[in-house]
């Protein structure tokens, strides 16, 4: 048992210095090439540098093959699948590629986005499904998963060849469009992507599913490297690559350990930004309004088109406290799941 746990324990260890690095010259990298942003939830909206998903996707890949390293040279005998392994790796480095490619587009002109004046224009609306669809193909090759899913309040449903040809494409492709809508505040992102990949390495630890604890404690390294970096005040934003790469990430870590009923509860946040957005058609911002003592007003006022506009109409909250509240809300997610699972409903 504790081998297992050190083959777990030293990738991850890696993957979280390797991001950190990482992380460092994405800012000065990027800040020199322009590809950056303004931060107007701050008073002087200063310029900050974007695609911080480039530096988690690289220390979450490297961290991986610190794991394939030790059992090729035999250190050890693998106990995850090292195809699945690689099919993961690969499938979170072309959606983040994906999003890299959206996040280099910026104008030196404002034009309206998403409801706001940007400068970053980015891939239209309909190259983003196909494209993230990309970041499928690995799993699609591999087989990846189980077929049979437990369903709640149906129980196990057997899906068949329908699972991965059909089943994990569409996931992908929603989860990583999905978890693109919800931010704008310093941290939101990553700090809500860390929650959801904690709770999966305590399902895994709890129920010892080894290839979900290896997964989720690599990610989890990587995304809290990136998360000093990203929490307010932001140093660095995570960019369409940080958005893409950890919604497909949360998704192959739900098929390749083996818990896509516990992941689709802690995924219902995201799951509901989708449905929120599409009442306004997708042309909506999550940011709020800055107000003269720091805290932020929801832009469309009492109508609510994005968790954070609940979050905004609950009382006078400055920029971290939206953030934060995000966080918690997460957890109660996570806790739900658990919940279900333990009332033998999941």
């Amino acid at each position: 048992m504790a081998h297992s746990f050190l083959t777990v324990l030293v990738p991850s260890v890696i993957a979280f210095a390797i991001t950190l690095v990482a992380v460092k010259f994405v800012m000065w990298y990027m800040g020199e090439c322009g590809v950056t942003t303004h931060d107007i939830n701050k008073r002087h909206k200063p310029t900050v540098p974007s695609s911080l998903g480039i530096a988690t996707a690289f220390g979450f890949a490297i961290g991986m093959l610190v794991y394939v390293f030790g059992s090729s040279f035999n250190f050890y005998v693998p106990v995850a699948s090292l195809e699945y392994l690689f099919a993961t790796v690969l499938a979170v480095l072309l959606v983040a590629f994906v999003g890299f490619l959206d996040d280099i587009n910026v104008r030196s002109k404002a034009t309206h986005t998403t409801g706001m004046q940007d400068t970053r224009v980015g891939l239209k609306q309909w190259h983003k499904p196909l494209l993230t669809l990309i970041g499928a193909i690995p799993l699609m090759a591999v087989n990846a998963g189980v077929s049979t899913i437990s369903i709640p309040f149906l129980g196990m449903v057997n899906f068949g060849v329908l699972y991965p040809l059909i089943i994990v494409p569409l996931a992908i492709i929603f989860g990583a469009n999905a978890f693109n809508l919800l931010g704008g505040f310093n941290g939101i992102q990553t700090g809500t992507a860390s929650m959801a990949v904690f709770g999966m390495f305590l399902y895994s630890l709890a129920f010892n599913l080894y290839t979900g604890l290896l997964l989720s404690s690599v990610l989890l390294a990587a995304l809290l490297a990136t998360f000093v970096f990203d929490f307010y005040p932001s140093r660095i934003y995570g960019g369409d690559s940080f958005s893409y790469f950890a919604g497909t990430a949360i998704v192959a870590l739900m098929v390749m350990g083996n818990m896509e009923s516990f992941g689709i509860i802690i995924f219902i946040p995201w799951i509901v930004e989708f449905f929120l957005h599409a009442r306004k058609r997708f042309d909506v911002t999550d940011l709020g309004r800055l107000q003269s003592d720091g805290t932020m007003r929801p832009p469309y006022g009492r109508k609510i088109y994005s968790w954070t506009h609940i979050i905004m109409n609950m009382g006078k909250m400055k920029e971290w406290q939206v953030s934060v509240t995000m966080f918690c809300i997460e957890g109660l997610f996570i806790a739900l799941a658990f919940g279900l699972k333990f009332a033998a409903l999941i």
